[in-house]
């Protein structure tokens, strides 16, 4: 699809590596919270969940930093490539490694206290709270992701950084609210619930990205002047852009809701099997 060479200044920009200090400032700051927060467990080996989020930290940094994000300011296909690795690769590590408590454990014990301070307000700890719960995870995802691909709002991002900071943030943070709500650990009930919420989410982004491919126009029209650097037109990178969302990401979803399926089912049987093998008290005279 592209060639050995570029055509013009546009397509050779999206070769750079980007270093711009809004996204690096917060990547150093989160790794470093991070290693301070792991002297207490004895290390980053000692550390569950070390190597989820290493892996998820290097992820989102490639995503934002590497070549990938300046193609994204090029190809609408690139930009959703970037949005899928946040959503659906660099999101689930990251809540998988459960990384907040060492993240506050690295912040400075002034500070500390603040942040602690500010988390146990009323408000704000039933806030987190009820955003953790599936069905209202969802919700959020799903209303972030459709809201975002309103033609208007995605092609300010190309203009306006702030928004642009502002996207990749909601897809992030939904993303991570999500996939930390599909949790079943000490809830085996959960678990059904856990794999509606992954099964609709693969539908309703799938006909998303079904949208977006079929289209008979440009949606998204500051792409439709850049597309023409990598001798592709506007309608067709549009097209790889849906089909990117429509197929991929819809079958890392359904994956997903297999393997905690089958976990749901297993803890399940386990539950039932445990039961049974208790002994039954006396009977009440």
């Amino acid at each position: 699809m592209i060639g050995p060479t570029l055509p013009d200044a546009g397509a050779a920009r999206a070769l750079s590596w980007s270093f711009e200090p809004g996204v690096v400032v917060p990547l150093v700051l989160i790794a470093v919270l991070y290693l301070r927060g792991t002297r207490l467990l004895g290390g980053l080996a000692r550390t569950p969940g070390a190597v989820t989020f290493i892996a998820g930290w290097l992820v989102l940094t490639l995503s934002l930093v590497s070549p990938l994000h300046e193609a994204s300011e090029q190809l609408f296909s690139a930009h959703m490539i970037q949005h899928e690795l946040l959503m659906v690769v660099a999101a689930p590590l990251l809540a998988l490694s459960r990384p907040l408590p060492v993240l506050l454990d690295g912040v400075p014990r002034f500070f500390r206290t603040r942040v602690e301070g500010f988390a146990d307000r009323p408000f704000v700890a039933r806030s987190w709270h009820g955003a953790q719960q599936p069905p209202r995870a969802w919700l959020i995802q799903a209303v972030v992701i459709w809201l975002w691909h309103v033609p208007v709002l995605f092609d300010a991002t190309l203009s306006n950084d702030a928004m642009h900071a502002a996207q990749h943030l909601c897809f992030l943070g939904s993303a991570y609210l999500f996939w930390g709500s599909l949790s079943t650990d000490g809830v085996p009930e959960r678990g059904g619930i856990a794999v509606l919420s992954l099964f609709t989410t693969a539908v309703h982004t799938g006909a998303l990205g079904a949208l977006i491919s079929f289209a008979r126009h440009p949606l998204y029209k500051a792409y439709a002047a850049r597309a023409a650097a990598w001798h592709l037109t506007a309608l067709s990178d549009q097209q790889l852009a849906g089909l990117i969302m429509w197929i991929p990401a819809s079958v890392a979803y359904l994956i997903a809701a297999l393997l905690t399926m089958r976990r749901w089912l297993r803890d399940s049987e386990w539950s039932v099997s445990r039961s049974e093998r208790e002994p039954v008290g006396p009977a009440v005279r």
